[in-house]
């Protein structure tokens, strides 16, 4: 489970996020939406200890992601799938994230297969497509095979095959009782992903719903996310 208590992150005047509170439950997937500047990847890098909140908390199944001695096994992330080494390939970079946090090499040939890059493991990361690099980040999320994960923008980079692949994904390890959190701007596949969802702007919680709530009126999931946040504006460069 994934908890905020009036979580807050200032930079200089601006208020990134203000008082944010929320949980996210284990079970389901759910979608974490508001536009650009909301706040949605500032939140992410507070939950990760990151970011150093100058108000509130953010805990990972009752503590803090700092205080967890084995982190990879309890959270999964992936922010940024281009923060890779050029010249390492797959399989490496994966064995020295695993080498790192304790785990066996066996589970670095499993988390590739899932993913679909059992194939291309040994190519470098330079000649990996921006998808193919999503897809390595999300097989490095699974490593310590975590109860909670959370995605930012997971599907950018990605073919229709991919996509979809990534929606089953989520789904599936949602029903196996992870947490699982995924930031992303495209509505249409949050409405086809996600049950739950949290929709956030000027660092403010606005709806803590699910998609069936949101649009029992027979309203569109995109139309009602724009309904929600008509009034949120961006921050300059904060996410």
């Amino acid at each position: 489970m994934i908890e905020t208590r009036s979580l807050t992150k200032r930079y200089g005047r601006v208020t990134a996020v203000d008082e944010l509170s929320f949980t996210v439950a284990p079970g389901h997937v759910t979608g974490f939406l508001g536009p650009n500047g909301a706040g949605k990847s500032t939140t992410m890098r507070m939950i990760l200890g990151l970011d150093r909140p100058d108000g509130g908390e953010a805990l990972v199944d009752g503590r803090r992601y700092t205080a967890i001695r084995r982190p990879a096994h309890v959270l999964g992330a992936l922010l940024d799938a281009t923060a890779l080494q050029p010249g390492r390939s797959g399989r490496a970079h994966l064995r020295a994230v695993a080498a790192a946090n304790g785990i066996g090499a066996a589970r670095v040939a499993e988390v590739l297969d899932r993913v679909g890059l059992t194939g291309a493991a040994r190519r470098p990361a330079s000649a990996y497509s921006l998808g193919m690099k999503q897809r390595l980040g999300i097989a490095q999320a699974l490593l310590g095979d975590p109860g909670v994960l959370m995605f930012d923008e997971p599907v950018n980079g990605l073919d229709p095959e991919g996509v979809r692949w990534i929606r089953g994904l989520l789904r599936d390890l949602a029903a196996e009782g992870r947490t699982v959190l995924v930031s992303s701007h495209l509505m249409t596949e949050m409405a086809l992903t996600a049950e739950r969802l949290l929709v956030i702007g000027r660092g403010k919680l606005i709806a803590d719903t699910t998609v069936a709530a949101l649009t029992a009126g027979g309203e569109s999931l995109e139309d009602a996310y724009f309904r929600l946040t008509e009034t949120s504006v961006e921050y300059g460069g904060t996410r």
